[in-house]
C-alpha cells in the first residue's frame, strides 16, 4: 500500500481535524489498517461520477468523525461496503477489527440488502420475509444504535451524491426511500442535523420544481428579512447583556422540506409560514435558559400557547429546549429557541452526542434512551409489512402526565387505554376506567398535550376485550393484548382460527387436511416460520393473518380489473396556479385516469390531441411517450382545487352496514364521494371502489388511515395511481 501511503496520512488527519482531537497510537493503526484494507478490495472499483469507489467509505468516515463518533464505528463506515460489494467474508472483518466492527458492518449490510424501496404485495407474501428480516435488524439496532449511524452516514453520502445517478427513476426512488424511511429513523434516534439534510437532498429529487421555486422564495425572504433579524438580534443581546447571562445568539432558517410539509398537510400558504426564521439563543446552563425567557418575555410579550418547555418535558428523542413566541415592537411573531450548550449538540446529533461527552454508546441506563428502545421492541413486536413502517417512523407524539406529574410520551391520537399500557401492562389488563383532568372521559377519548390523566384499574378483572384493539392507537398497546390473549385464552384463538380456516375450506371447497398439505401452504409455513397447523390456526385467531390473506395465498385473484373511468377534472381559468406547465400558469388542463395525480406526487405532462394530460411521474404510461411529447410540470406553490383518485376498499361483508360506515368516515375526514361501486366476490368478501375528491397526498393518507382502523376493514389502497 505504499502507493495511498500519503492519501492515507492526509485521511487520518483530516478525520483528526474534523474530531478535534488526536487518535492514540492503537486508534490511528487501526483507522489506517481499516482504510488500506477498503482500498485494496474496492481497488478498481467506480462510483457513477468517475471518482474511485474508495471516496464513499471515505466521506462516509469523514460523516461521521464530524458526529463525534468512537474509532470502531469510523472504521467500520470505511468497511461499510466491503462485505456486500467486495465479498469479503464478515468472519475476516473480525479477525482484522474486532468484534465491534462486525457487528456494525454485519448489521449495515443487512439492511442495505432489505432493498426497503421495493413495493411488495401481501399476496405472494415475500414482503413478509422482508419484514421477519427486518424485525431481526431492529433487535441489533436497538442494543448497538452506531449500525444504523453508519448506515444513516451511508445514506447521507449517497443523497450527497446523487446527481451522478443516470437513472432518473432510481433517484426518485431512493429519494422516496429516505424520506420515509432514513430521515424518521435520524428524527427517532434525535440526530436532527442528518435528518434536516436528508430531507432537503430527497425533496430535491422526488420534486425539483416545487424545490426551486421554493428555495427561491426562502432565499428572498431571507434577503428581505436579515436586517430585521439583526436589528432583534442587538435588542435581545442588549437586554441580556443587563441581566449579566452568558449567551450566543443565532438565525436559525426553517429547512425546505419541514416548509413544504407543513404547507402540503395544513393547507398553508408560503406566506402564512409565520416561523421561516427564529431566533435561537445558547447559554451554559439549564438555569441561564429560564432567567433568559424571563428576560424575553419581559422585553416583548409572549403569544399564549406558544409556549413550549421541552427542558421539563423533553421530546420522546431526548431534545431539549424551551420555544416561545413574542409579539415585536414592529407588531409581527418571532420564535425564539432557548437551549443550552449540551442541549444544543444533542439537539443537533441525538444519540451520538454521547461520544462527543465521552460516555460512549452504553445509554441503556439513560432514562429517555430506555423510552426509546422501548419504542423500538414495540415496533418490533407489532409492523406486519413494510408499508407500515413508514407510517410508524413518522407518527408524531404527545406528552401527557401522571397524576405524579411523569411524563408519558404516546403516538398522537393515543387513548387512555394506550396510556394505561403505557404505564404498566397488568395496569392496562385490569383497565376500568380514565379519568383526564379530573373527569371521566370515555374509552374512545383522544389524549391531547398536557392532559394529566388517573387509570382506574379493576382488581377483579378477567382482562382485556378484543374490542380494546379498536380503540388502541399504540402498537405497543395492540401486540400486549394480542399476546395475552394468545397466552391465557389459547385454545379459544386456536378454535377461532380453526373456523376462519373452516370458511376458508368451505368456500374453496376442499378439504381442510388438504389445503394444510398444498404446496402454497407449505411456502407460506416456510415464509411466516410457521411450524405447525395449530400455530397457523393461533395466528388466524389474533388476527396476524387475515382471512382476505389467507385465501389470497391459496387461491390468487387476477390483475385489478379497469376502475370507471374518472372524470377528467380541468383547472378554473381564474385560479390557473394549481399546476406549472413549462413554465406556465393557467394552462387547460386535465388529469390522466391511470395514475390520477395529487399534489404531493411528481408530476409530468404529457402532449396528446386532446391536450395536455398531467401524469404521476411513476406512471407506466409515461416510460413509453415519445420525449418530444413530454412537458415539465410541477405543482405550484398554492393549491385550491379538490382532485380526483380513486380508492380500493376490501371488507368482511359479515359486519353490517360497512358500506354505509365508510362512506360515513370519508365524510368526516372532509373528502367527498363522486362515485362508487360495491360487489361481493365468492368469498363472500365486500369490494368496494370509491373516487374521492381530496387536497393532495396527505389528506388521502389521512382519509385512508381511518377507513383501516374500522372493524370489518381487511384492505385499503390507492388506486389508478402508483404509490
Amino acid at each position: 500500500m505504499a502507493n495511498n501511503f500519503i492519501a492515507t496520512k492526509d485521511l487520518v488527519e483530516e478525520i483528526e481535524s474534523i474530531l478535534g482531537s488526536r487518535f492514540k497510537r492503537s486508534d490511528r493503526e487501526k483507522i489506517v489498517d481499516a482504510y488500506e484494507f477498503a482500498c485494496t478490495h474496492h481497488e478498481n472499483h467506480f462510483r457513477d461520477s468517475g471518482e474511485p469507489f474508495i471516496t464513499h467509505p471515505a466521506g462516509v468516515a469523514k460523516i461521521l468523525a464530524g458526529l463525534g463518533a468512537d474509532v470502531d464505528t469510523i472504521a467500520s463506515g470505511l468497511l461499510h461496503d466491503v462485505v456486500e460489494d467486495c465479498g469479503v467474508p464478515i468472519e475476516v472483518v473480525e479477525e482484522q477489527f474486532g468484534e465491534r466492527v462486525r457487528t456494525i458492518v454485519d448489521g449495515v449490510t443487512k439492511i442495505s440488502n432489505l432493498k426497503l424501496n421495493e413495493k411488495l404485495s401481501l399476496s405472494d407474501m415475500k414482503s413478509k420475509i422482508k419484514v421477519e428480516t427486518l424485525r431481526k435488524l431492529l433487535i441489533a439496532l436497538a442494543n448497538d444504535p452506531r449500525i444504523i449511524i453508519v448506515k444513516l452516514a451511508d445514506r447521507l453520502h449517497n443523497m450527497r451524491t446523487m446527481e451522478f445517478l443516470k437513472d432518473e427513476q432510481k433517484r426518485i426512488e431512493k429519494s422516496r426511500e429516505t424520506l420515509d424511511i432514513y430521515a424518521p429513523i435520524a428524527n427517532r434516534i434525535g440526530i436532527n442535523i442528518i435528518k434536516w439534510e436528508l430531507e432537503d437532498l430527497a425533496f430535491k429529487y422526488v420534486n425539483p420544481e416545487a424545490y426551486d421555486e421554493l428555495k427561491n422564495r426562502v432565499n428572498q425572504r431571507l434577503a428581505d428579512r436579515s436586517k430585521v433579524m439583526d436589528e432583534y438580534k442587538e435588542i435581545v443581546a442588549s437586554e441580556l447583556k443587563k441581566h449579566r447571562i452568558d449567551f450566543r445568539i443565532e438565525g436559525r432558517v426553517k429547512h425546505l422540506y419541514s416548509i413544504w410539509n407543513k404547507m402540503v398537510k395544513k393547507g398553508k400558504s408560503f406566506d402564512e409560514i409565520l416561523d421561516l426564521v427564529a431566533l435561537r439563543i445558547v447559554t451554559k446552563s439549564e438555569l441561564n435558559c429560564y432567567k433568559i425567557l424571563g428576560a424575553v418575555h419581559a422585553l416583548w410579550p409572549p403569544i399564549p400557547n406558544r409556549f413550549k418547555d421541552y427542558i421539563a418535558a423533553p421530546k420522546s428523542n431526548g431534545y431539549k429546549s424551551l420555544h416561545t413566541t413574542l409579539i415585536t415592537h414592529r407588531g409581527e411573531p418571532l420564535e425564539i429557541q432557548i437551549r443550552s450548550e449540551r442541549m444544543h449538540r444533542e439537539a443537533e446529533i441525538g444519540v451520538a452526542s454521547h461520544w462527543a461527552y465521552k460516555e460512549n454508546m452504553d445509554l441503556k441506563d439513560r432514562t429517555w434512551f430506555a423510552q426509546l428502545v422501548s419504542w423500538h421492541k414495540d415496533f418490533i413486536q407489532s409492523f406486519e409489512d413494510l408499508d407500515q413502517v413508514s407510517s410508524m417512523l413518522t407518527t408524531d407524539d404527545v406528552f401527557v402526565f401522571t397524576p405524579k406529574g411523569e411524563v408519558i410520551h404516546l403516538p398522537k391520537g393515543a387513548t387512555p387505554i394506550d396510556f394505561a399500557y403505557s404505564i404498566h401492562t397488568e395496569i392496562g389488563h385490569h383497565f376500568s376506567q380514565a379519568k383526564v383532568n379530573d373527569r371521566i372521559v370515555p374509552i374512545d377519548y383522544e389524549l391531547r398535550l398536557g392532559d394529566r390523566v388517573e387509570v382506574v384499574v379493576n382488581k377483579a378483572s378477567q382482562g382485556p376485550s378484543l374490542d380494546w384493539l379498536k380503540y388502541a392507537k399504540s402498537n405497543s398497546t395492540k401486540a400486549k393484548i394480542k399476546r395475552f390473549f394468545r397466552s391465557k385464552y389459547s385454545a379459544e384463538l386456536v378454535e377461532r382460527g380453526k373456523e376462519i380456516f373452516r370458511k376458508v375450506s368451505k368456500k374453496l371447497a376442499k378439504p381442510m387436511d388438504e389445503l394444510i398439505e398444498s404446496e402454497p401452504m407449505a411456502n407460506l409455513f416456510r415464509r411466516l416460520g410457521i411450524t405447525s397447523d395449530i400455530e397457523l390456526y393461533m395466528k388466524l385467531g389474533d388476527g396476524s393473518i387475515t382471512l382476505g390473506e389467507m385465501l389470497k395465498v391459496l387461491y390468487p385473484e387476477p390483475e385489478d380489473e379497469e376502475l370507471p373511468e374518472a372524470s377528467h377534472i380541468k383547472f378554473k381559468q381564474q385560479s390557473g396556479n394549481e399546476v406549472v406547465i413549462g413554465g406556465q400558469t393557467g394552462i387547460d388542463v386535465h388529469f390522466a385516469r391511470c395514475c390520477a395525480p395529487l399534489p404531493g406526487d411528481s408530476i409530468i405532462g404529457i402532449i396528446s390531441s386532446r391536450g395536455i394530460s398531467v401524469h404521476n411521474a411513476a406512471c407506466r404510461n409515461v416510460k413509453g411517450a415519445p420525449p418530444d411529447k413530454q412537458i415539465d410540470a410541477r405543482w405550484s406553490i398554492t393549491t385550491g382545487e379538490k382532485f380526483s383518485v380513486w380508492i380500493r376498499v376490501e371488507f368482511d361483508n359479515s359486519v353490517g352496514q360497512l358500506v354505509n360506515k365508510i362512506l360515513e368516515r370519508i365524510e368526516t375526514k372532509n373528502a367527498r364521494v363522486t362515485k362508487y361501486t360495491y360487489e361481493s366476490n365468492k368469498w363472500g368478501q365486500g369490494i368496494m371502489n370509491a373516487m374521492l375528491l381530496v387536497n393532495d397526498v396527505g389528506h388521502l393518507t389521512s382519509v385512508m388511515e381511518s377507513i383501516r382502523i374500522m372493524k370489518g376493514v381487511q384492505f385499503v389502497r390507492r388506486t389508478g395511481a402508483l404509490m
